[in-house]
């Protein structure tokens, strides 16, 4: 265990793997600023210890992680706050995990939904355990992605199954996941964690200044066109939607549903 771990991240170090676990359990690991802030802290600091050769990152409780918390949005909206500040804190962490000098694999069990995604989406190996519910599920609460869904979804996962999912909100199970090739593999629920603990022992076994420029040059070849451009668009295109409908009043109204339920 690392002096990183908090109370909404845990850090453990297993050899050469700096495992990340999402510590917001009641939350379904839903994403705030103070979780954001821990998983960006982290990052860096695993960068920057020398014996650590990859990263792996998990959740903790019945889900990998549900997105972005529509309580800290609405309480963004109802203190006359824009979420997009916020947003960019997640957007610039997809970034990191995409660029950064060490390999990323992400184990989604449960729910990996809207920001889980688009965490997902940003890491270099991903494994699922059977039956998780994977999608982008942005416009069942009247949303549009700010962090990155918009931009790799299709690239990542193809342009029909991309589509898809963004413009149903549809969550689908793992295995309809793995014709794409963007899943590593698809395990034995409760064997996620000890599968991806090996894909990353692969990745660090593995680790030279070659494999961190090469990382980098695929990351870069990926912004042809470029990334950056993209992901500006798309924070716009958050920006306008949330100022020309009233989408705290959806939020609202799906916590006043989940309440009565």
């Amino acid at each position: 265990m690392t002096g990183l771990s908090c109370s909404v991240l845990r850090v453990e170090q297993r050899g050469a793997v700096r495992r990340l676990v999402l510590n917001r359990p009641a939350q379904r690991n839903a994403l705030d600023a103070t979780l954001v802030d821990a998983l960006t802290a982290a990052l860096t600091d695993a960068e920057q210890h020398t014996a650590t050769r990859a990263v792996l990152l998990t959740g903790a409780g019945p889900s990998f992680c549900a997105g972005a918390d529509l309580q800290h949005l609405l309480a963004l909206a109802e203190a006359g706050r824009s979420p997009v500040p916020f947003l960019s804190t997640v957007s610039e962490l997809t970034r990191r995990i995409e660029r950064s000098p060490l390999p990323v694999v992400a184990v989604l069990h449960g729910h990996a939904v809207a920001g889980g995604l688009e965490l997902a989406l940003a890491c270099d190996a991903v494994l699922a355990e059977a039956g998780t519910l994977i999608g982008d599920g942005h416009i069942r609460n009247h949303l549009v992605p700010g962090a990155g869904a918009a931009v790799r979804m299709r690239r990542k996962l193809g342009d029909s199954l991309g589509r898809w999912l963004a413009l149903t909100g549809e969550l689908l199970p793992a295995e309809r996941f793995q014709a794409s090739g963007w899943l590593h593999a698809v395990v034995e629920p409760g064997h996620g964690t000890d599968a991806g603990h090996r894909v990353a022992e692969t990745l660090a076994a593995a680790a030279n200044p070659a494999q961190a420029a090469f990382k980098t040059m695929l990351a870069e070849l990926d912004e042809q066109p470029s990334i950056e451009q993209g992901l500006h668009l798309e924070l716009q295109a958050f920006d306008r939607h949330w100022a020309r409908h009233d989408v705290p009043a959806e939020l609202r109204r799906f916590f006043t549903r989940r309440t009565a339920g």
